[in-house]
């Protein structure tokens, strides 16, 4: 929640005012673009962890430097195949569970 002039706001209204409301183009095209993010800083954070460099990385992948680097920006959005084979490149793994409500 955000007081504005003594009002609150909540995060959906700042949400659908600045994006669209969910399911509108322009609020799908951020929600992309904000997975795309968060994607590349996972894989950023995980391979400053196993302390190899993006060359490295792209070399276990069979892909380009530039790519890593399009990665961890989030410019590009990340299939899930390409993401399990980074995964694999740096020694990880992926645990797939039931949310605990």
């Amino acid at each position: 929640m955000q007081i504005n002039n003594n009002q609150l706001t909540s995060i959906d209204d700042i949400m659908d005012a600045k994006y669209g409301k969910v399911g509108t183009p322009e609020r799908e095209q951020f929600r992309r673009e904000a997975y795309a993010y968060c994607m590349g800083q996972i894989i950023h954070d995980a391979r400053k962890n196993e302390k190899i460099t993006q060359k490295e990385l792209a070399a276990r992948i069979g892909a380009e430097k530039s790519y890593i680097s399009k990665i961890e920006k989030g410019t590009i959005e990340l299939g899930i195949g390409t993401f399990c084979r980074i995964i694999d490149a740096l020694g990880l793994q992926i645990d797939i569970v039931r949310p605990v409500y």
